[in-house]
């Protein structure tokens, strides 16, 4: 499980389709004397597992299904992204229940300071557009990850989101390097979900089957 808090940031180092699973391979020195073989790390969001780690790279590879939800195989070497390890039992949860399983993709709008003649210390507003399938999960003041950050959502005006950014989250993560139009990785609230699973009409086994062939 993860927080939503970016523990750093790391590079795109290169980005290689295969016959299978595509590879990645992202430099981030700062965060590879703490992983292991095997171990989880989430990569603008999304759950990967780290291999063959060096003193400054680690790869990961993307299975069809992640390549489909999700930006990582669209990012090019050079692309900064958003790093953070699995919270440990017990610690503190400072930010959110974040899966690291990515819900689909949203279009940045704009992401504009408030005080623009203050640059280094104002907050910033980020403004999304998400797909009309995730918006129904999405509530005023709720959490949301986007980019693997957890955020609080400021507005909400049909699937358009807004959020706060404060300076440090703007400075420390993917967000300063990002431009309109970019896609990003979208992780709604769990709760939401199992909310909605847990109020969904329970369906007999003749029901399903008229629904599956279109009765």
């Amino acid at each position: 499980m993860f927080t939503g808090l970016i523990e750093t940031t790391g590079t795109i180092l290169s980005t290689t389709p295969n016959s299978g699973a595509t590879r990645i391979i992202i430099t981030a020195p700062t965060l590879t004397a703490r992983l292991a073989l095997g171990d989880s790390v989430a990569v603008n969001g999304v759950c990967l597992t780290a291999l063959d780690i060096t003193a400054a790279t680690f790869s990961a590879d993307l299975a069809a299904e992640t390549i489909a939800r999700t930006t990582l195989t669209h990012l090019r070497p050079g692309t900064i992204v958003n790093l953070e390890l699995p919270t440990p039992a017990g610690s503190p949860l400072g930010g959110h229940v974040v899966q690291g399983h990515i819900d689909g993709t949203a279009t940045l709008l704009s992401l504009l300071p408030i005080t623009p003649e203050s640059p280094a210390t104002t907050d910033w507003r980020l403004t999304l557009q998400l797909p009309d399938h995730l918006s129904q999960y999405v509530v005023s003041q709720g959490s949301i990850t986007v980019e693997g950050i957890s955020l609080t959502v400021a507005a909400l005006h049909g699937d358009t989101v807004e959020v706060a950014i404060i300076p440090h989250t703007y400075a420390a993560t993917n967000l300063h390097t990002l431009t309109p139009g970019t896609p990003l990785n979208i992780e709604t609230d769990v709760l939401a979900r199992y909310a909605e699973r847990q109020h969904a009409p329970a369906f007999t086994l003749t029901e399903k089957y008229l629904l599956a062939n279109g009765y």
